[in-house]
């Protein structure tokens, strides 16, 4: 019988914390709040107190790590989300307990033509179902918890907690896939105490590109872990609530073991915009307009929205927005408080000819050049309510994602075509990033302390680069871990860390239309060869005593413009002639080599000749 949504919460233990003790929410009863000063620390984290000079809290035992078989450890291992963009999801396992962290996808690669997106490899969390007591969600971008539809049957439908505003925006998301009654989703607030087997969680608060964004503290038996989420240290934030500095200052005074930041944007010094500079530079650029406003932003990007609501209101402006993803995320906002929109300001898009076009914005989908959204559609004069024309000034707010620079610069192109003003980020400051800078990556390091340090969200590059910060602040590299998708540290009650000789075998999870993993390197490899080189059809019937019957014909798509090709069109037929009358065809098992020798003959000549590989495709077909 399928289970109707329930508000979970889980108390904290009074005495030891490695006693799981779970109630659910009965009338008026709230998570456990405010400071734990009544949960013992764990013994392995007293070692490495603010008491201790700065240089010994850092300092990693120099003898080798010691682990005895058999002892229980604490097991990191992240699924996705270091070394790349997007499906962000990492475990936390002690025992017979595990915690999940994210659980995101990642749009697609270039090399991945035709996949939708891509998720996470879940396949050692699967086998580990039993043990998984929760799955802690950071803030509610796609990159986080875009995976969770696909995978939360397969994990044991655990509780998935998050705060108001993410929960609201993962229950939009369930309902596409009809999943809202049997997902059992509990919200938090920044300053409650959760219980999930031995892992005591509490959260602080941090600012993001979107509100209620928050990072995890796991208190566990052999130390304090902090996963920091996505975040930056804004002062003056669009939803005024700053990061919580004071918690992240307890913490390192307590002693963290292992810290796990966002590493975004390690390379670029100094510190990230402030939302309230982006708010005053939307305003004076909606001052100066003369005609419509297109601003084309990221859907989940709340805090934008608010400010261009809040400004177009000032200047009585009309607000219609474009595109279904925006519009969920804007009725939910509004629903659940986040979003403040004084009446009469939004109209809908259909509505926007009944205006003077010095007063109308419409809030746009699009910002990465995506073909098939509202801005796309626009650039292309395809969109119903829309059409672009001298005089509009279009406004990209936000950066582009690595990879779709391509995209980003062909769409402006074709809005500079159609007469409008495009403005960007490289000319003005309509956007700031959702992720911290150096100089914020230090304070942050130099406010938590911890014994050791994983870069974690980005690629590669920023991942080494974040590392290089903690060792100019004086972390060795046997304190630092730079890891890769299924690799894992191990740490134990002595406090010590090392990589797991253990790997987990991870593999591109892809979503293509309704089919989830059913698209796997062989599919996209051909799918590459024919965006590349294209493909050679070969049919050839066979009568029913295994001669050719006519002459074989071939089709080529994509490859070469076959009436210009006759000659080598000509060379491939005389080739299959060759190998079928060579051979009996009358037994059908017979076929699968003679159709591998017509291949191969077939591709070496093309490549020969023209030094292009299609793909080869013989038909034999008994006539």
């Amino acid at each position: 019988m399928a289970e109707q949504i329930q508000t979970m919460s889980v108390t904290p233990v009074r005495g030891n914390p490695r006693t799981p003790r779970r109630s659910g929410r009965r009338s008026g009863q709230r998570p456990t709040r405010g400071p734990m000063r009544g949960r013992p620390r764990p013994a392995s984290a007293q070692g490495f107190g603010a008491s201790r000079p700065p240089s010994q809290q850092r300092a990693v035992p120099d003898q080798p790590a010691r682990f005895t078989e058999g002892e229980r450890r604490l097991r990191v291992t992240p699924l996705g989300g270091v070394g790349e963009f997007g499906r962000n999801m990492m475990l936390f396992e002690y025992g017979n307990d595990m915690v999940v962290i994210d659980m995101g996808l990642m749009f697609p690669l270039d090399s991945m033509p035709g996949v939708d997106y891509v998720l996470p490899d879940i396949t050692y969390a699967k086998k580990n179902r039993h043990k998984i007591r929760g799955v802690l969600i950071t803030h509610g971008h796609l990159d986080h918890t875009g995976a969770i539809p696909y995978f939360i049957r397969d994990l044991g439908m655990p509780t998935v907690y998050g705060t108001k505003l993410t929960i609201g925006m993962i229950r939009d998301r369930l309902d596409e896939f009809n999943l809202t009654r049997h997902v059992r989703l509990s919200e938090v607030d920044p300053d409650d105490t959760l219980q999930l087997g031995v892992f005591t969680v509490t959260f602080f608060r941090v600012n993001h590109n979107i509100p209620d964004s928050i990072g995890i503290a796991l208190h566990t038996p052999v130390g304090t872990v902090i996963h920091t989420g996505d975040w930056k240290f804004d002062h003056t934030p669009q939803d005024q609530r700053p990061t919580e500095f004071g918690k992240l200052a307890r913490l390192g005074m307590d002693g963290v073991l292992l810290l796990c930041s966002d590493s975004t944007n390690a390379e670029r010094p100094g510190y990230c915009l402030s939302e309230r500079e982006i708010e005053q530079n939307l305003r004076l650029l909606f001052s100066k307009a003369s005609g419509r406003i297109i601003i084309a932003t990221f859907s989940s990007l709340v805090s934008r929205i608010q400010q261009i609501v809040t400004a177009a209101a000032e200047l009585d402006r009309k607000v219609a927005i474009s595109g279904m993803s925006m519009e969920k995320v804007l009725t939910t906002s509004i629903k659940l408080g986040f979003l403040k929109v004084p009446r009469g300001t939004v109209i809908k898009i259909d509505e926007i000819s009944k205006y003077p076009d010095n007063r109308i914005v419409i809030i746009s989908t699009g910002s990465q050049g995506q073909e098939t959204s509202a801005l796309g559609r626009m650039s292309r004069g395809e969109h119903r309510h829309v059409k672009i024309q001298k005089g509009d000034t279009i406004i990209l707010s936000s950066s582009p994602i690595p990879g779709n620079e391509r995209a980003v610069t062909n769409l402006m192109n074709n809005l500079f075509l159609l007469g409008a003003d495009v403005v960007y980020n490289k000319l003005f400051d309509v956007h700031a990033s959702g992720h911290a800078y150096r100089e914020e990556m230090k304070l942050m390091l130099g406010l938590v302390r911890p014994r050791y340090f994983m870069p974690i969200h980005g690629e590669r590059y920023m991942l080494v680069r974040h590392a290089e910060i903690a060792r100019q602040m004086g972390w060795s590299d046997k304190s630092i871990f730079i890891m890769g998708n299924g690799e894992s540290i191990e740490m134990n009650h002595a406090g010590v860390a090392r990589l797991s000789p253990q790997k987990i075998d991870i593999d591109y999870i892809m979503v293509d239309g309704l089919g989830v993993g059913d698209v796997g390197n062989v599919v996209i490899r051909d799918r590459q060869v024919l965006a590349q080189d294209g493909m050679v059809v070969i049919v050839a019937p066979v009568d029913k005593n295994g001669k050719l019957a006519v002459e074989p014909d071939v089709i080529s798509r994509g490859f070469v413009y076959v009436k210009g090709s006759e000659h080598l069109m000509g060379e491939v037929k005389s080739i299959v002639i060759r190998i079928l009358e060579s051979q009996n065809l009358a037994d059908i098992e017979l076929w699968a080599p003679v159709r591998n020798r017509i291949r191969d003959d077939v591709g070496a000549l093309l490549f020969k000749k023209t030094e292009k590989r299609p793909m080869v495709l013989p038909v034999m077909i008994k006539v």
